[in-house]
């Protein structure tokens, strides 16, 4: 079975996990729930991550096609910044925070890049190993507790600035509207931006959105008690699975 068939069949592996992970009776009875994190929102969490940071194969090569345009920009959002100036709008709104802002989405964006590194650590594992796919749980998570912990440390802080950006009311809502500008603009000059570097910028607002969802009509409080749990869970289940395989 080639590397390509492998990845997929992580993924899928991978999305059993966090399926399984994400049942608020299970959460409810292992962990102090936060009392605003009940079954619909627990259940919307779940999804954000299974649509957005860790869709099905079949949407995947779509995302990474979109992504792949992208991550010059992510790398070096100046690029980006050059369109922003155009507008005296934009310029006279945020003035000298407007590269920070810029700087703070694209980061948050490289989190689903991020989760391609991370599986394709777990592929690694999995050839190593020698199993066979299907993989379930075991097997997922046996692949995670043979990562070095550099990986798990990497992946783990490239999620939670995702999720520090979207708990950030005020700074998703500039960020989506730059990028919603930015869109607008690559899109009046079509001889100098294609229609993928367009689908990877519209792919990423609607990350950002979708991530907003999450925190909609929670009250500061209770976004910080959600934000607080889901990072400690994400943390503390891959750190407790990399400490078991390493004991």
């Amino acid at each position: 079975m080639d590397r390509k068939n492998i990845l997929d069949e992580v993924i899928l592996g991978y999305r059993q996990v966090i399926h399984e992970r994400y049942q608020h009776d299970s959460l409810k009875e292992a962990y102090d729930l936060p009392a605003s994190f009940d079954q619909e929102r627990v259940d919307r969490f779940r999804d954000f991550f299974l649509e957005n940071i860790y869709p099905k194969p079949e949407k995947r090569d779509e995302l990474n096609e979109a992504f792949d345009s992208l991550d010059e920009y992510i790398k070096s959002p100046e690029k980006l910044l050059r369109l922003l100036v155009e507008s005296a709008k934009l310029i006279f709104k945020y003035g000298r925070h407007l590269p920070k802002i810029l700087s703070a989405g694209m980061k948050a964006l490289r989190s689903f890049r991020s989760a391609n590194v991370f599986e394709g650590k777990l592929v690694d594992q999995a050839i190593a190993s020698g199993k066979q796919p299907p993989f379930d749980k075991e097997d997922i998570e046996g692949f995670i507790g043979a990562l070095n912990k550099s990986d798990i440390e990497s992946f783990i802080e490239n999620s939670k600035s995702l999720f520090e950006t979207l708990h950030d009311r005020e700074l998703v809502k500039k960020i989506s509207e730059i990028v919603e500008h930015l869109i607008d603009s690559m899109k009046s000059q079509p001889q100098h931006y294609s229609s993928q570097e367009i689908s990877g910028l519209e792919l990423g607002r609607d990350i950002i959105k979708g991530g907003d969802a999450l925190f909609t009509q929670l009250s500061v409080e209770e976004q910080s008690q959600i934000f607080e749990f889901v990072i400690d869970l994400e943390k503390n289940i891959i750190e407790n699975l990399f400490s078991s395989e390493q004991s």
